[in-house]
């Protein structure tokens, strides 16, 4: 029997550019890539050199303060690559791919009756152990750790988001066998939370405990789910996926391989093609949008905490999004008026747009305005449904007091938990990357 947790305070942004319930199959890229960046604290360690030939699921690198977890390639081919930044820092590794996939083959095994440690060795040996993080710290899971729940978000609230029942509708024995492994990593529940969407598609899972959340973003957030139904404490452990990737966990059980598919939500209002693509984890992004110009500003992941990417990049290893929308480089005359133009969205009224709750918005990526020396009290809580003190909590990680970040929350929070925060803040505050560095602190200090 599933739970109902509804959600009042947040703020669900209305925008042009949802993608078509249509599936389609992406054009296979002639390169893909693994971007060690999109795993944050992970340091690499390479296990082959450019020129080798590659199966799809041969490992690339481990993590080198947690070597059980392998990092694997998602196509068969050759390591054409190794991008470096500044310090020798891994940027990418690029693979050029067969025109076919051929895999590594890992062997079929029944996750409902195979050992517990069978089941993480299967899990972290495939490359699948980099669909897991932890909280708290928003990080690659520790395998060395007993979590003391795992938690599932099949629920679209951020803007433009991709649909999660559409995604899943045909995948329901390999969600359920996902299922079935993951139950096998802690001693705790498996919770998956739905909307209506995702309910109708993922009836009758079992092994988990369910979950129907409703409201405006950030409902749909893990971190909101987890402050709600089984809060964190200091010394705990909670382990987070997305739902394709629980999918991709049980179909390797079920075929012995690891087969990255990846369904992508092309979304926004510059878009051409606004699909759901069938394609493979680290997908050039010219696949799915082809050549666009200087005006257009292209984000891997939603307006909120994506990523910018031009068009001969990568899409993020976790993402199923691309979202297309306008640069902010036209400024508008007398701008600073309030209450003169009506076709942008404004949480605090200062825009007669307020006065039309159904519109849908074109956003641009203009900042309208710097940096600004004030705090408008009560602000950030409206759109924070967690029972902190948001406004205390980024004061706290700016200083760089762990004492106090402690006592105000920090273990149960995210970056992406404060993407609304910074949205609606007046004094436009790069809040997330606060958080973040407020979340490394805690790493190197606590652990």
């Amino acid at each position: 029997m599933s739970k109902d947790i509804r959600i009042k305070k947040g703020l669900s942004l209305r925008l042009e550019g949802e993608a078509e319930k249509e599936l389609v199959k992406a054009p296979r890229s002639k390169t893909y890539a693994v971007k060690p960046p999109d795993f944050h604290t992970v340091v690499p360690k390479m296990v082959v050199k450019e020129g080798a030939k590659l199966l799809a699921g041969d490992e690339l690198f481990y993590s080198k303060y947690t070597d059980e977890v392998r990092f694997t390639s998602p196509v068969s081919g050759m390591l054409k690559e190794i991008k470096r930044g500044d310090k020798r820092r891994i940027m990418e590794i690029i693979i050029e791919a067969d025109p076919e996939d051929a895999y590594k083959e890992f062997g079929k095994m029944d996750a409902s009756s195979a050992d517990a440690e069978a089941v993480k060795t299967r899990i972290l040996e495939s490359g699948c152990g980099a669909f897991i993080n932890q909280r708290p710290y928003d990080i690659i899971a520790d395998p060395k750790d007993s979590p003391k729940a795992i938690f599932i978000s099949a629920v679209s609230t951020a803007p433009l988001a991709p649909d999660w029942g559409f995604i899943l509708k045909d995948k329901q024995a390999e969600f359920q066998e996902g299922i079935n492994a993951l139950q096998k990593l802690t001693s705790g529940k498996v919770h998956l939370s739905l909307d209506d969407s995702s309910a109708a598609s993922l009836k009758g899972i079992k092994g988990a405990e369910l979950h129907n959340v409703s409201g405006p973003h950030p409902a749909g957030n893990v971190g909101v789910q987890i402050h709600k139904i089984d809060p964190i404490n200091q010394g705990e452990r909670v382990w987070t996926l997305n739902p394709e990737d629980v999918a991709i966990i049980g179909k390797l059980f079920l075929t012995g391989r690891y087969e990255a598919n990846r369904t992508i939500a092309v979304t926004g209002s510059e878009a051409k093609d606004r699909k759901y693509y069938s394609a493979k984890i680290g997908a050039n992004v010219s696949e799915f949008i082809g050549e666009v110009s200087d005006d257009i500003r292209v984000i891997s992941g939603n307006v909120l905490t994506g990523t910018k990417v031009s068009n001969n990049q990568y899409i993020g290893f976790l993402d199923n999004e691309l979202t297309l929308i306008p640069e902010g480089n036209q400024y508008r005359a007398f701008g600073w008026l309030p209450f003169t133009y009506n076709n942008i969205h404004s949480n605090s009224r200062t825009s007669l747009s307020w006065l039309f709750p159904n519109r849908k918005f074109k956003p641009t990526t203009n900042l309208n305005g710097e940096e600004r020396a004030l705090v408008v009290t009560g602000e950030m809580e409206e759109v924070l449904p967690m029972d902190i003190f948001p406004m205390q909590l980024i004061k706290a990680c700016m200083a760089g007091d762990i004492e106090k970040m402690e006592n105000l929350g920090i273990y149960e929070v995210a970056p992406e938990d404060f993407a609304l925060v910074e949205y609606v803040n007046t004094s436009k505050i790069e809040i997330q990357d606060v958080i973040r560095l407020g979340l490394d602190l805690m790493i190197t200090e606590v652990g």
